[in-house]
């Protein structure tokens, strides 16, 4: 007889009973972090990207780069632990101060795990088709379900040798040559914005540059497009874009050599999200430290959605820079909200929404059953085991609040499903988070910075 697997621990969220009341430093972005280090990785002279995110998704970027033949040096805190990588609970195990990005020929053989992280299994099969030989890219479970067929064969189209067994989908492996021809190609880019910005980042180094056509539905997460957009031309890459005169759903960027520069990651403005759905749902008041005045980040519009459910914020000036501080009024109200631009932030809204004072509609989030987990089926049933009354639309949810009760909240390894319950259980007593240890996908640490934020307020763990 076989002993059956281990289970993930239960974390009791943590009950606030009175408002609270905290400043919370959120780590770097991921997405600025990863797109910084392909971009490093592909320049013609070292970088240095400073603050960087040092979480599991951050991390299998760079030992991807590395794999392939990337120098990534890294200046870690004197109170950091030596080690790097991931300790047994998916918690990041230092903290990165700086890391010094140094270009060097691409080659395989090489071996890339991209975990369940998007950013990794579409940002850089372009980058291995520049690779000077094969590099096998796997991941987890999870990871096979995931839409990129796209990326496969947009870069086949563009000259690249691919071997996914017909599957459209990892595992696969890339036989890089060292060049890529590029050129002209079109996608259906409707179920991720990524499958743009894959294409975008490598641009550069084509020997004739990229022309992306997107040619079917509505594209989700805008911001993300033009997170890459500014991003590339911040190193100097030529592009043109829709939103800068261009043809609508056209993007081109022209061959040419990259510039190595010195980046200060934002804090990831998403990942704040849980934070100041505190101070909303408890009439407290958090300060996030360094928010950007100007950001390409989908995470700034909880700003305007979450004063329009009952806050208020104001971005003021401090000696160390800028900070934003939201308020809660003691009151939620509900919502109706297009997210297909900021799909990301669409489960904390979720759960703040479940706690409203009126139902709340939740639009424009179809392409969220392929992240990594199919978010709407997850929120729906996980909410409605609490007692709540939350019905899936075609493109979203309808959230009508109901009095809820505690329970065991599955995360299905979601970091945003993780997130989403720890919110509830600050207005619900008893629930458990079953693998709250997933948020380390990017936010590592985060059950010690949602006890320390509620250490100003009356918060009771598991009552």
């Amino acid at each position: 007889m076989t002993d059956s697997p281990a289970q993930p621990a239960l974390w009791p969220a943590p009950h606030a009973t009175g408002p609270v009341e905290a400043t919370v430093t959120v780590p770097g972005s991921k997405s600025v972090t990863n797109r910084a280090l392909v971009l490093a990785a592909l320049a013609a002279e070292p970088g240095w990207l400073r603050r960087p995110l040092r979480s599991r998704d951050t991390l299998l970027m760079a030992d991807a780069l590395r794999a392939m033949g990337v120098g990534i040096e890294e200046t870690v805190s004197s109170s950091s632990q030596s080690s790097r990588g991931m300790g047994d609970t998916g918690e990041a195990a230092t903290t990165g101060e700086a890391w010094r990005i140094i270009p060097a020929g691409l080659h395989g053989p090489a071996d890339v795990h991209v975990g369940n992280a998007g950013t990794v299994m579409r940002f850089l099969p372009p980058v291995a088709a520049l690779a000077d030989g094969p590099v096998s890219f796997d991941g987890d479970p999870r990871s096979y379900e995931r839409p990129l067929g796209v990326v496969i064969q947009a870069l086949r189209a563009l000259g690249a040798r691919i071997d996914d067994h017909n599957r459209g989908s990892l595992p696969l492996t890339v036989h890089g040559c060292g060049v890529l021809d590029g050129g002209r190609v079109e996608i259906d880019a409707s179920a991720s914005s990524q499958f743009v910005s894959a294409l975008l980042l490598s641009a550069p180094r084509f020997n004739q540059g990229v022309e992306v056509r997107h040619v079917g539905g509505a594209l989700p997460s805008l911001p993300h497009i033009r997170m890459t957009v500014d991003m590339l031309r911040a190193v100097g890459a030529r592009v043109d874009e829709p939103e800068t005169g261009g043809e609508p759903d056209v993007w081109r960027v022209r061959s040419g050599a990259l510039l190595g520069r010195d980046l200060t990651v934002e804090p990831d403005l998403s990942n704040a999200q849980p934070f100041l759905a505190a101070a909303l749902i408890t009439g407290g008041r958090v300060t996030v430290p360094d928010w950007p005045t100007n950001t390409t980040q989908p995470g700034d519009a909880l700003r305007s959605i979450f004063t329009r459910m009952g806050g208020s914020c104001g971005i003021v000036s401090t000696h160390e820079g800028t900070a934003l501080t939201f308020a809660g009024s003691g009151r939620v109200h509900g919502i109706d909200a297009d997210l297909s631009a900021v799909g990301e932030l669409a489960p904390g809204i979720a759960a703040v929404a479940a706690l409203a004072d009126s139902p709340s509609t939740l639009r424009g989030v179809a392409h969220l059953r392929m992240h990594e987990t199919d978010r709407l089926a997850a929120l729906t049933k996980e909410i409605n085991e609490l007692g709540g009354d939350v019905t899936e639309t075609p493109d979203g949810l309808v959230i009508r609040p109901r009095p809820l009760h505690g329970g065991v909240f599955h995360t299905y390894d979601d970091h945003r499903m993780a997130t989403a319950g720890s919110v509830l259980g600050l207005a619900v007593p008893g629930i458990e988070i079953e693998n709250v240890a997933t948020t380390a996908k990017t936010l590592p640490d985060f059950p010690r910075m949602w006890t320390e934020m509620l250490a100003g307020a009356a918060a009771v763990a598991g009552v």
